[in-house]
């Protein structure tokens, strides 16, 4: 029997959720940290990541192959308050 670790899992689409634009990945920093991530035992997960001075969401998608996109490159507390709000369901 496995003891897997999960952490967070971002709830479930609240009505009226706003969605997210969301890019292809591409190298725009030398370094990226990741600050938070979203439990990666689902197909779809999340990092919150900073680099280059500002911040952005990533978004991995695993079905038959893995898909990577992100956000909008931000400052840290628009970032921060999208990320609070992609874990509640408010945003997608």
């Amino acid at each position: 029997m496995s003891d897997r670790y999960h952490s967070l899992h971002v709830a479930p689409p609240q009505a009226g959720y706003e969605s997210v634009a969301w890019w292809p990945a591409a190298p725009r920093a030398d370094r990226i940290r990741i600050r938070e991530h979203t439990c990666d035992c689902r197909t779809l997960s999340y990092e919150l990541c900073q680099g280059g001075g500002l911040m952005f969401i990533r978004r991995t998608y695993r079905s038959g192959g893995v898909l990577i996109e992100e956000s909008d490159w931000m400052p840290t507390a628009q970032a921060e308050q999208l990320w609070k709000r992609l874990l509640l369901g408010e945003v997608r």
